[in-house]
Order: structure tokens, then sequence, then C-alpha cells
């Protein structure tokens, strides 16, 4: 066992003084690093904070405060332990399965998907708040502090577009609520009992419904009927302004994650393209904003 890793493991209640305990590293994710830790018969992830994720706006105890809340609905991992001031956070282990992205695009799965975001919405507010334009806003910020200069070329105009949008949704502002935000094929399980699970929270915060609608929607690449299928779950009667609303929010969500992909250019040193993911998400966020019915949306939404 690693010594780093077996001194944090000490400061665990749940670990400390046992003999019978297994670390397995859990591959799979780029920022931090995850260990499967078995304890008899009993599982567990403990969730270690990558350096400097601080300057991607990851709070620990805000993503402690949100998975907790998620997980006494039965959405997120139930938590154990939460070990300060690292931001260490230890939950139980789900046994499942991971939900590939055609089952993902299933009308009873998209139902599912729904209700599920439907009911973290619903939750009492944390301290964090989440908004996509102060996050591409940060990023950019942080990422030229740090030297980064790959910025494509039509990087202005993207901006004024965001600009446009923002000014939208801040003219018809709607009630802060706890979204997940991060809403990755990666960061869902179907559980032993078949209900369908949400991990990852570290970018949970107060914010507009509809990032998390589209966030999950152009992650998944729902298409049209199947986005309306998302909507008609999750309001019942729903607008066109709802669609409106989730098809603007998409072009942040990719914006957001090509930030993501510029911004750890500057500060990571893991060996990732993470140039090739920002241009990948930018080339997505130009398409979007180059469909014809752009102006449609925005003009439904004065």
């Amino acid at each position: 066992m690693n010594p780093d890793l077996s001194l944090i493991l000490q400061r665990v209640p749940a670990f400390q003084n046992r003999a019978d305990l297994k670390t397995t590293f859990l591959s799979g994710g780029i920022t931090n690093q995850n260990y499967r830790v078995d304890v008899g018969a009993e599982s567990f992830v403990m969730r270690l904070g990558g350096a400097k994720t601080e300057l991607l706006g990851i709070d620990r105890a805000n993503e402690y405060a949100a998975t907790k809340a998620a997980a006494e609905i039965g959405i997120a991992p139930e938590v154990v332990d939460f070990i300060q001031p690292e931001g260490y956070l230890i939950a139980r282990f789900i046994r499942g399965r991971e939900i590939s992205v055609d089952e993902m695009r299933q009308e009873n799965t998209i139902h599912e998907i729904a209700r599920a975001l439907k009911n973290i919405h619903a939750l009492a507010p944390i301290r964090a708040t989440f908004s996509p334009f102060d996050v591409v806003r940060a990023y950019d910020k942080l990422a030229r502090e740090h030297g980064v200069n790959t910025f494509p070329e039509n990087y202005a105009r993207l901006r004024e577009h965001m600009n446009e949008i923002e000014t939208r949704f801040t003219f018809d502002a709607l009630r802060p609520v706890l979204c997940h935000n991060d809403l990755l094929n990666g960061n869902f399980l179907r559980d032993e009992n078949n209900h369908i699970r949400i991990l990852d929270w570290e970018y949970a915060g107060m914010g507009d419904l509809f990032f998390d609608l589209a966030n999950f929607s152009a992650h998944h690449e729902l298409n049209d009927e199947q986005i309306q299928e998302l909507l008609d779950a999750y309001f019942d009667n729903p607008l066109p302004e709802h669609f409106a609303r989730l098809r603007l929010m998409q072009c942040m969500s990719d914006f957001r994650e090509a930030m993501w992909g510029i911004l750890q250019q500057g500060i990571s040193e893991l060996d990732f393209d993470f140039r090739g993911y920002a241009n990948q998400f930018f080339e997505k966020l130009a398409a979007r904003l180059n469909d014809p019915r752009y102006a449609e949306w925005m003009a439904t939404l004065k």
C-alpha cells in the first residue's frame, strides 16, 4: 500500500486499526484520484481531489454538501466521511453497471433522468452557486494568467454570442435550484436494484435548471425528439420557451467544457490532450450557434 494513502486511511474512523484493508485504484477520472477501499464485507470509494482543482471552481465542502443531500434521496452514493482540511470524500461503493449512451437515449431512461433531475432540483439550497457564463469568464482569465494562448480564431465572436445568450437568460431569470452541472455519461450508474445513481458532485451549485437539462442532453447527443421527451417528462406540459432555453443552454454547456480544456492546458500536469478536448467542444459550440433556428430560439426568450 502507498504509505501516504495508508496515512490518509488511518484518519477515517471506519478504517482505523483494520488489518483487512484492501485498496484498488479506480481509473477513468481525469481531475481526481479515486480508490476503492474494501474492509471486510463492505466497500467504499475514497476520492482525493487533484492538484489545483480550486482553480476549476471546485470547493470540496460544497461537493460534500451536495453529495450528502443527493444521497439522502437515493441518487448519490451514501457519504460515510469527509476528511478536512483536504476535503477527502469517502462514500459507499455502488455495485452496479455503466449505462451506455444508447440506453441513455431510450424513452424510459430519459424519463428516469428527468425524474432524478427534478428531485435534485427540489433539494434545499447549498452555499455554492454555478453560472456557466461566470465559469467561462473565470476560466478565460485564469488560463491567460497561466500562459495559455490556444484560443480559436473565432473566439471573440463566440464570446459575443455568449453575451447575447446571457442577456436573454438574465432578463428572464429563473429561481436558482441545486444542479449537478457535470452530467457526463461516466457519472451515471445503474445499481443492483436497477436504479439510476449519479456520481461526482464537485461542480454542484445553485443555478439554472436548464443547464442540467442541456448538459445531459448535450453530452448524450439527444436529438430533437429525445429532447422533447426529456422536457415532457420534466415539465408535464412544456412550453416552446423551454425547448429554446435548453437549446441555448447547450451552447453554454459546450462553451464551459471547451474552456475547461483551455484552462487545464495551463494548470494540469497530466498527460492528456486538453487542447484536443477543448477544440472538440469549440466545434460543437460553433455548430449549435450556426443552427438555422438559433435566431428563433433567441427571439423566443424575449
